[in-house]
């Protein structure tokens, strides 16, 4: 037998819980981040915060905060009810166990940075919308990596690759999905580098530096925009 059909059952499975924490714990980053500025100032629920001496920085640091706290707690609630279902179902424990969560809140933490970022430049809705759109973009560079290894294209492994650098959220989430298989071998372990709605591969040690730079830099134009926006 090459492939051990217990391991490809288990590590799918859990692989489709993983995207399904990852997409409710998106909804949730949005719920909490969409109309954090420009939403709230409309309703003028903001003009009183930013005043001495709280100020933007501080209202945009506490709210990032506390978005980030509450998705990452759901997160880590989510993943360990999955990973206990799916032990209790199968038997089976996946090859990393701590590394996929740590990788699927700091997923959610970077959508949370974006809908933060885009919250002060863009309405309640439309933002949200932008955020959902961005989020289905960096599903599609997953579904582009997959069709590129099958058909050996160059190309859209290329687009694939840059698509996940420039939505990083993306490159977590399949670095995770890769984790979860990673002291796997052979035939099972190149029919579960598919993964589900996205390929899992591995990111390398640069990817944590690369996040904290890149939230770095989101946090900067969300700072520099909410200081020039008239509420």
């Amino acid at each position: 037998m090459f492939i051990d059909a217990r391991i490809l059952f288990s590590a799918t499975f859990f692989g489709l819980s993983m995207f399904g924490t990852l997409f409710l714990a998106t909804v949730l980053a949005i719920f909490l981040t969409h109309a954090v500025v420009r939403g709230d100032a409309e309703r003028g629920l903001l003009q009183p915060l930013v005043v001495r001496p709280v100020g933007r920085p501080a209202v945009l640091a506490g709210r990032f905060a506390a978005a980030a706290i509450a998705c990452c707690v759901y997160v880590a609630c989510v993943y360990a009810g999955a990973l206990l279902i799916t032990h209790a179902v199968t038997g089976w424990w996946p090859d990393r166990i701590v590394q996929p969560a740590v990788e699927l809140a700091g997923a959610v933490i970077v959508l949370v940075a974006l809908s933060l970022l885009g919250s002060v430049f863009l309405s309640a809705i439309a933002n949200g919308i932008a955020v959902f759109m961005i989020f289905g973009a960096g599903l599609v560079a997953g579904l582009l990596g997959q069709i590129g290894e099958a058909l050996n294209s160059d190309s859209l492994d290329t687009i694939a690759n840059v698509s996940s650098w420039a939505l990083p959220f993306e490159a977590l989430y399949q670095d995770g999905l890769n984790a979860i298989t990673a002291d796997t071998a052979g035939f099972t372990r190149a029919a579960l580098s598919l993964g589900p709605f996205g390929g899992a591969q591995s990111a390398g040690a640069t990817l944590a530096p690369f996040v904290v730079g890149y939230l770095a830099i989101l946090a900067l134009a969300a700072l520099f925009g909410f200081r020039r926006r008239d509420l």
